[in-house]
């Protein structure tokens, strides 16, 4: 890079567009009596800060400065704690649209970069839908650094690591990859980091969505691979399972990796209550899931098959409708899907005029005229009740995906249709796989110690250290190592 500061200046506002675009801020000072310039955003840097570092700028006796005496400079008359070197004009470029402020001096090849950055965020306010009766009440926040201090506050361990990685060839978003060293496996580590560094886009604007679809592979098979979390105490203790968290800058929640389906079974609530009580939550919630799934689908081929037992006879609407009645239950089930998407484009205010007039108008009229029977709305708001139970919205809708394949399996064919729809369904879930775990286990491969935690909510003082997450292959070695720990 050049040592003239109006060389560099013209370089600088011809690749950035000075005086086109409003906010590139150049102001000229002298830094121990030589011409020098602050470049930076306006609006990204602390205004106070800012100003003590120009006042001790111009401070500065004369001195001969040169590439090497800089870092010197800035150690001595720079009582700012976050200052580094770039030694190229693209280096500095890439830190300035980061938002930093470059100290550019004539003569010197090198440029000051100084992180004076302030964003604009909102407070740290528990999440919406991760809401607990009994614990902490902040959550993530659109900034990466303030997630990674509310990491930081919940483990004080020293093997703790956050490594930073930018995506986007023009965005160059911060991602950051957090484990703890000593828990984590180092080939996953490794393996989650090249397939961040693989991402060769121009940004990802939707934040943790798109790098999950990049790094996982998400196309065709709904399920999610990779858990989102907006609490910072999920993340730790997936952290101390030897989980992997990964934070995307502008995004208010962190991927966890490697998931299974009992991750998206299990809420912080049940770790806020006694362990029968937490015991007993996981379960009718698993029930819920279970039902959300197959209950909708069951009655109809019960409702519509002949010779029940007298134990079944009540099943199935005494008066069949107007509407065939695979046909009233498809409707149903859009008709949901549209509400919940009027309800989220729809202004708090609205929201419960909106919500009166699609579940009780809507609905009493549509069985007042004989469209739907009483049977079918009943079973509809039950599965749509068991879908609002699920923790993960991402599970939630891929469960509503299957639900279709199991209805239409059994509309088409009856039993054995909706026996091949299942089987199909099961096969989905065990050659399913987030990082190389395969996705049913424990069950699938069995690990009975594992299975049992699942199935039950063990006491804080029975699980002192949780065993690691790892590869299949290596369960039985990672059961003996952690034997005293569980």
């Amino acid at each position: 890079m050049t040592r003239n500061l109006n060389e560099v200046l013209a370089q600088l506002e011809e690749r950035l567009g000075y005086e086109v675009t409003f906010d590139l801020i150049i102001r000229r000072l002298k830094v121990a009596h030589k011409q020098a310039a602050l470049v930076f955003l306006d609006g990204f840097v602390n205004d106070v800060a800012t100003i003590h570092i120009m006042r001790s700028l111009q401070t500065i006796p004369r001195m001969g400065i040169t590439s090497g005496a800089l870092e010197q400079l800035l150690q001595e008359y720079v009582p700012f704690f976050e200052v580094s070197i770039a030694d190229s004009l693209e280096a500095g470029i890439d830190e300035l649209l980061c938002g930093t402020m470059l100290l550019i001096i004539d003569g010197v090849s090198d440029l000051a970069v100084l992180d004076v950055r302030q964003y604009v965020t909102r407070g740290s306010e528990e999440p919406t839908l991760e809401k607990v009766t009994r614990g902490s009440r902040d959550g993530f926040v659109e900034t990466a650094l303030f997630n990674v201090n509310l990491i930081r506050r919940r483990i004080r361990d020293p093997n703790l690591r956050f490594e930073s990685l930018k995506v986007g060839l023009r965005s160059k978003t911060d991602v950051v990859v957090g484990y703890i060293e000593d828990i984590a496996d180092p080939s996953l580590v490794q393996e989650v980091k090249s397939r961040i560094e693989a991402v060769k886009r121009d940004a990802i604007p939707m934040g943790g969505k798109n790098l999950e679809e990049y790094i996982l592979g998400t196309v065709f098979n709904p399920l999610p691979v990779t858990r989102y979390t907006e609490r910072p105490d999920v993340a730790a203790a997936h952290l101390l399972e030897g989980h992997i968290v990964i934070i995307v800058d502008t995004t208010p929640f962190v991927l966890l990796v490697p998931v299974t389906v009992w991750h998206f079974t299990q809420h912080a609530e049940e770790y806020f209550q006694n362990p029968p009580v937490g015991t007993y939550l996981r379960w009718v919630r698993s029930s819920g899931i279970l039902g959300s799934l197959v209950l909708l689908p069951l009655w109809y081929q019960l409702a519509v098959s002949a010779n029940l037992p007298e134990w079944l006879a009540f099943i199935g609407p005494k008066d069949p409708g107007r509407l065939d009645l695979w046909f009233q239950l498809l409707l149903l089930e859009i008709g949901l899907d549209l509400i919940r998407m009027a309800l989220i484009h729809t202004p708090d205010s609205l929201a419960t005029s909106l919500g009166l007039v699609g579940a009780i108008i809507l609905g009493d009229l549509a069985v007042s005229v004989g469209l739907f029977t009483g049977e079918a709305i009943l079973y509809t708001a039950i599965v749509a009740i068991c879908s609002f139970a699920t923790p993960s919205i991402e599970f939630g809708n891929a469960i509503r995906l299957f639900r279709y394949v199991l209805f239409f399996g059994a509309v088409i064919a009856g039993w054995w249709g909706l026996g091949a729809a299942l089987i199909i369904i099961l096969l989905v879930f065990g050659l399913t796989k987030s990082f190389g775990i395969p996705y049913l286990w424990p069950l699938l491969p069995f690990d009975g110690p594992a299975l049992l935690r699942v199935i039950f909510r063990y006491p804080i003082p029975q699980v002192a250290i949780r065993p690691r997450l790892t590869k299949p292959q290596d369960i039985r070695a990672q059961k003996k190592r952690n034997k005293g720990g569980r």
